[in-house]
């Protein structure tokens, strides 16, 4: 999967949890907080995007992901190992 694609998942679970966030341009540059998004907002878009991607990322690895970027990072890695 490519991160164009993880970051459409990512994009479009953000703005099922942040409806506002529609009105924004996203880019990988943006954090969660950026957008507006609590910790609880945070959590529900990374176990949307886990579930829609098929993929389990432990805890550990997602604190360092602070933007984005980072964590489509993540989920590609995660991916990647998968197949």
């Amino acid at each position: 999967m490519t991160e164009e694609e993880i970051f459409a998942v990512l994009r479009a679970q953000i703005i099922d949890v942040l409806p506002e966030a529609a009105d924004v341009e996203i880019t990988l540059d943006h954090s969660m907080r950026d957008l507006g998004a609590n910790s609880i907002d945070r959590m529900d878009v990374v176990i949307a995007a886990q579930e829609e991607l098929g993929v389990k990322v432990p805890n550990g690895d997602l604190t360092g992901a602070t933007d984005l970027r980072s964590l489509v990072a993540v989920f590609r890695e995660h991916l990647s190992a998968r197949a």
